[in-house]
């Protein structure tokens, strides 16, 4: 086990401690919140489906999500276009 910092560690190849589960847990309901996105948004304007794809990736990234991939996301979905965003139980570290 590698120590990366207080509630980080690097062990064969996952992250794991309390930093890894917080992470895991943001990229769950960031994942949760676009496919609820997904399936109201044909009852959604333009900027509600806007705003809650930057909320979804705000709560993710904890950072403002560059404005050109929240437009991107935007788009795709109003295509129709299935957005998968998996969340696995592990956080592989390179």
């Amino acid at each position: 086990m590698t120590f990366i910092e207080p509630g980080l560690y690097i062990r064969n190849g996952f992250a794991e401690g309390p930093l890894a589960d917080a992470a895991l847990s943001r990229a769950a309901r960031a994942g949760r919140l676009l496919d609820e996105l997904q399936e109201r948004a044909p009852m959604m304007t333009n900027g509600q489906l806007r705003d809650g794809v930057y909320r979804a990736l705000r709560r993710f990234t904890q950072e403002q999500p560059p404005m050109c991939q929240v437009d991107n996301i935007t788009a795709l979905i109003r295509r129709g276009v299935c957005i998968d965003w998996p969340a696995s139980d592990r956080l592989p570290c390179a």
